[in-house]
């Protein structure tokens, strides 16, 4: 009785002793949860790879995403009574036993794959102690996981040859495609690597490298594993292959940036952050470095306008030298216009009428106003001090608050954060400017001047900016679906002379547009109160806006007819169509319309309601223009076209 007591009592503190040191000793999981940062698109495309922390490539697989043919395979390999046995089984380890005995040798392991889990777990030596522990630790897997995560853990840490672990990571890098379905020849692969992952790895090939920078950003946010965006993987990988190409013909050392969103909800489709992610510099996300905006803020600044009833579209300002404490800004081409329609002066982007208005509106409540829409700011020295020349791009901005607020004009002016994953619940928006202002300025940039040889294939309301000494050359735009924004120049900011908005961004903008699926060419209708009747402009009465000393605006009545554009004396040069000169615009303020025009003798036909009037020259010379309103009251101009 005594030598039963102490037979049971040991056996009693031996399994005592195994319980305690199983809890106090669990598997350690950690190379298991460890894990590359995948980066999917909408649809769960692979566009890029970074290793894990400890420069592995190991991506998570289950049994239900590899080919149901290399399942098999493995388990008649590797492990035939996988599904039954506890972890250990007794068979296959005696069998090699018996070889060992009967030929000196190890012929064939008795490892099962819970054996060989727990030894990619806690990776050893293959010793004798190395395979007890590895029983152990097999017998507490079993008792904590069912054989589907087990399984899950193997198909996740197979060594593949190099620093490849997992069938997901060596099928896409072995065969460019995922294990969901796989050849025989490729299962078969599959199934030998790991025991002899060096010896037996095919060349390698790369992995899918789209969209380096958002990676980089997920990356350095500390997020791991598969990370589902927003991106469109066609789009995407259209839109580098647009920007490599490009690339060479912009000068050396030229970046390029670009965002592709999506007006309904903010969805980022497309994300370019730079065109040479490994060439110099190439590394800085450009979507995200503050850099001025040039002239791509004056459309906020006329919504501002219109919503405080300032001006209309159709407002004459004066475009007239100004001196304010020694500020004394120019246009870009250098001279004055004289009395021009508040449209021409956006459309033409000239200097002098925006920096009046900011004056009008104060910059400090503009820059506020954007501000609480979302945008960020970066003012010279740090200091919150807005001023006028924030109106020509005198502060900092990134892209990506840029590409919000103008996808803010093809949604009624509601401002909301761009998104970049489908998950994320869409912000609910902050009101930007009025709908009525939104679709004003809209309608002004979807009359701005082409680069030269584009025409429109969709209704694309668009500006271009270029900042101080030709550092940075922008051009976003707006469509009822797409918002796209594109940023050129040297991610050091070295000037770059003669290369502005309209000849580098702006191809770029609209090549990136005939990328996008087509949309309704036809003009979205405008909200109902912007227009009173038979195309009548908003304000009945046409005004004349200028800005008193004390900055405060005043009005003038507008009674004559003038011509606005050309402005006389002008010295204009226009495109060439199939080696004919484009049309001329034409545009009148004040008098009575409707306008007749009449050029070098001949009257013009009839201008459909809606349209702009134009004429087109038969060659380079002189044009003498007159227009005659409603009360036969005329106004005359003589410019030269080239």
């Amino acid at each position: 009785m005594r030598k039963r007591r102490f037979i049971f009592g040991g056996l009693a503190l031996g399994v005592l002793g195994l319980v305690v040191s199983d809890r106090l000793f669990p598997p350690d999981l950690a190379r298991y949860q460890q894990r590359s940062l995948e980066l999917l698109d909408r649809d769960g495309k692979t566009l890029n790879l970074v290793t894990a922390a400890d420069g592995m490539v190991r991506l998570p697989a289950t049994q239900t995403e590899v080919d149901p043919r290399y399942l098999d395979l493995l388990l008649r390999t590797e492990d035939r009574r996988f599904w039954w046995h506890p972890g250990v089984d007794p068979l296959a380890l005696l069998r090699a036993a018996g070889q060992v005995m009967t030929h000196g040798r190890v012929v064939s392991g008795g490892s099962t794959l819970t054996m060989q889990v727990a030894r990619l777990l806690t990776p050893h030596r293959h010793t004798l102690l190395g395979k007890l522990i590895d029983i152990a630790r097999a017998l507490q897997l079993e008792e904590r996981f069912d054989k589907h995560e087990i399984l899950a853990m193997y198909l996740t840490l197979a060594p593949m040859g190099g620093n490849l672990e997992g069938v997901r990571a060596a099928s896409l890098a072995y065969f460019q495609h995922g294990p969901a379905a796989l050849s025989p020849e490729e299962a078969a692969l599959l199934v030998a690597l790991p025991q002899h992952p060096a010896r037996l790895r095919p060349e390698r090939h790369p992995f899918p490298a789209e969209a380096p920078h958002l990676t980089d950003r997920f990356r350095a946010s500390g997020r791991s594993g598969a990370v589902r965006t927003t991106l469109d993987a066609g789009l995407q990988r259209a839109v580098e292959d647009l920007a490599a190409h490009e690339r060479p013909f912009l000068g050396p050392e030229v970046n390029i940036a670009a965002l592709v969103i999506a007006n309904r909800d903010r969805q980022v489709l497309a994300y370019l952050g730079g065109a040479d992610y490994f060439g110099p510099g190439g590394m800085v996300d450009m979507i995200h470095a503050s850099r001025s905006p040039g002239s791509t803020l004056k459309p906020f600044i006329y919504g501002m306008a219109f919503d405080q009833a300032l001006i209309t579209p159709e407002s004459v300002i004066e475009d007239e030298p100004i001196d304010i404490h020694s500020y004394a800004p120019q246009n870009f081409d250098r001279t004055f216009h004289g009395a021009i329609t508040a449209r021409r002066a956006l459309q033409q982007s000239y200097n002098l009428p925006a920096i009046e208005l900011m004056r009008a509106l104060d910059p400090k409540r503009f820059a506020l106003h954007l501000h609480n829409a979302g945008a960020r700011f970066a003012f010279p020295h740090g200091i919150w001090a807005p001023t006028l020349p924030m109106a020509l791009g005198g502060v900092g901005i990134d892209l990506n608050d840029l590409a919000m607020l103008y996808a803010a004009l093809a949604d009624g002016g509601r401002a909301a954060p761009l998104r970049l994953e489908p998950g994320a619940p869409p912000a609910k928006g902050v009101p930007l400017m009025s709908e009525d202002a939104a679709w004003e300025v809209s309608d002004i940039l979807r009359g701005s001047p082409l680069p030269s040889g584009f025409v429109r294939s969709r209704p694309i309301a668009y500006k271009t900016g270029t900042s101080y000494g030709f550092r940075d050359a922008l051009a976003i735009g707006s469509s009822p679906r797409f918002t796209v924004a594109v940023w050129v120049g040297r991610t050091e900011g070295t000037p770059r002379p003669g290369a502005y908005g309209r000849n580098t961004a702006a191809p770029l903008l609209f090549r990136i547009f005939d990328l996008l699926p087509p949309e309704d060419p036809s003009l979205p209708p405008p909200p109902r109160g912007v227009v009173l009747n038979a195309g009548t402009p908003r304000a009945a009465q046409l005004r004349r806006f200028a800005v008193s000393g004390t900055g405060a605006p005043s009005f003038q009545p507008v009674d004559e007819p003038r011509i606005i554009y050309p402005p006389s004396g002008a010295r204009i040069e226009l495109a060439r169509i199939h080696d004919a000169l484009a049309p001329l615009a034409l545009e009148a303020s004040g008098g009575t319309p409707p306008y007749r025009w009449v050029v070098n003798g001949v009257p013009l036909p009839p201008t459909p309601v809606g349209s702009h009037p134009t004429w087109q020259p038969d060659g380079p010379g002189f044009a003498h223009i007159s227009v005659i309103d409603a009360q036969s009251r005329t106004a005359t101009a003589e410019a030269r076209v080239e």
